[in-house]
């Protein structure tokens, strides 16, 4: 196709050209003949290439193909979150490297029973971080949200349970520097209680157990903040049968902080016989004697009274006759005397007349302060007299014997 166009204007970059028709075009000067000036007529011919429009179809294909694999096959895996140790009060979680693809990553965060707990720092070197200060015996729900420039992830929920304070197989222990023997011994109870051996410190290490403090996995636990008890301290949690606190397990600690309880791990006889004794000298009230709540009177005629055993009169043969002792006794005064009283109401006679009192009367009139029962104690008022004359008689000068009630 052949075009005639007329130069208006050339400029250094650019000529202006006039169409039949007095339109104008801008053209590059430098694709003009150089010398051509304003009114001159050139011929441009125009013709579509056909060869170079297929290679560049080609290429964009191509182009287009690359992007479709790299960027629109491959995409952002959601996080994959585990329980790798759970204790008491802590729990240790891990999960798999992340995997962006071609994205880039904004965030990792940790979310605790649908609250979040904070981000995860580096999170594309980090694969695990620790929950301290949960509660003991309780359920919580975790996981994680992964956001990147293609989009938010999340990870399945993970329900994990704290530990009873008796279940010790969330227990990780790092032993330090300490004789073979010893070592040996701890590996022991260790398996005993159901806890694990680390060999080095870790994020799930619970105590590094030593004898001094030295060494570089003491230096880790410190910096770490791990608890650093004595080997003691296992073989309190095998007698207890529970988890048991550290104060007085701690290197430099005084064994007087050690507090030893009635476990269920408990094997010594004498300790158990201990505790029993104790609680129930806790539990059980004390007992006062019914002598502490006699009268000031009844205290002094009656006999001293064991603190701890109550004494009660034994039956003892009947006292001797005024002839065997050689003088009659002087009967006491009636005023030192107390009387029984009855527990039914006796029958008053209206007769003016003083009845004699039989030779029964007489004896029982006769007897010392001491022979009398003591009203602290049942007496059975509904006998008749001669059962009362048929009961031995008691002397003050006899002795008693203590029976525990």
């Amino acid at each position: 196709m052949l075009i005639s166009l007329t130069v208006g204007k050339v400029d250094a970059g650019v000529a202006v050209l006039l169409t039949e028709d007095k339109r104008l075009i801008e053209f590059p000067s430098i694709l003009l003949p150089p010398s051509i000036s304003s009114g001159s007529i050139v011929d441009i011919t125009v013709a579509r290439n056909h060869e170079s429009e297929a290679i560049a179809q080609k290429s964009f294909q191509a182009l287009q193909s690359s992007i479709l694999s790299t960027y629109g096959q491959q995409s952002p895996a959601p996080p994959v979150i585990r329980c790798r140790n759970a204790t008491q009060t802590s729990v240790v979680l891990e999960w798999d490297p992340v995997s962006l693809a071609t994205a880039e990553i904004r965030s990792l965060s940790l979310y605790r029973n649908g609250s979040k707990a904070g981000n995860i720092p580096k999170p594309m070197e980090m694969t695990s971080t620790k929950i301290s200060g949960l509660a003991v015996d309780t359920e919580y729900t975790f996981y994680l949200i992964l956001r990147t420039s293609a989009g938010t992830y999340n990870s399945e929920k993970l329900t994990v349970r704290t530990h009873k304070m008796t279940e010790l197989s969330g227990i990780t222990v790092t032993p330090g520097r300490m004789a073979a023997p010893l070592r040996e011994s701890l590996s022991a109870a260790i398996d005993r209680i159901g806890a694990k051996v680390a060999e080095t410190v870790r994020i799930d290490t619970t105590h590094f157990v030593c004898m001094e403090g030295q060494g570089r996995e003491w230096e880790k636990a410190v910096e770490m903040n791990i608890p650093v008890v004595r080997p003691e301290w296992v073989d309190g949690c095998e007698r207890e049968g529970r988890l048991v606190g550290v104060r007085g397990y701690y290197l430099d600690a005084d064994p007087k902080f050690r507090q030893v309880g009635q476990g269920t791990g408990m094997q010594n006889p004498q300790q158990q016989q201990l505790f029993r004794s104790r609680n129930q000298s806790q539990s059980s009230p004390q007992t006062v004697a019914p002598a502490q709540h006699q009268s000031p009177r009844k205290q002094e005629q009656s006999p001293p009274v064991s603190s701890t055993n109550l004494s009660v009169r034994s039956q003892l043969p009947p006292p001797s006759s005024p002839s065997d002792s050689g003088s009659p006794a002087p009967p006491p005064p009636e005023k030192d005397v107390p009387r029984q009283q009855p527990l039914s109401q006796p029958t008053v006679s209206t007769s003016s007349t003083p009845s004699p009192e039989s030779p029964s009367e007489e004896a029982a009139r006769s007897r010392s302060p001491s022979d009398i029962p003591d009203s602290s104690f049942p007496v059975d008022m509904s006998s008749n007299q001669s059962d009362l004359d048929e009961q031995p008689k008691l002397k003050a000068s006899e002795s008693f014997q203590d029976v525990s009630l």
